[in-house]
């Protein structure tokens, strides 16, 4: 399935609750989207989620339904941490 990594920003801070967390969840699973992992930025205004989807049009269906902020999405061909440090860090990550 195709990666995508979408930008969310805030206006004020990010605090979601359990209760919204769990209506994510739920939407996502109906609509076979897969969240893998997030980062959220100092100031906690803005997210960077990296997500498994059909396609970019289901993730801003999402964004739309639940309300959320999608700036931008992108797809990337690749989850590779080693990438970032060369052939030499084959040992650094296992």
């Amino acid at each position: 399935m195709p990666l995508f990594i979408i930008e969310r920003s805030f206006a004020d801070q990010l605090d979601l609750s359990d209760e919204e967390l769990a209506v994510q969840q739920a939407y996502n699973e109906d609509a076979n989207l897969r969240w893998l992992f997030s980062f959220l930025s100092a100031d906690k205004k803005r997210t960077y989620c990296l997500y498994e989807a059909a396609d970019e049009d289901a993730l801003r269906r999402q964004a739309e339904e639940l309300g959320l902020p999608a700036d931008s999405i992108v797809e990337v061909s690749e989850l590779n941490p080693r990438m970032a440090f060369g052939q030499s860090a084959t040992g650094f990550l296992a």
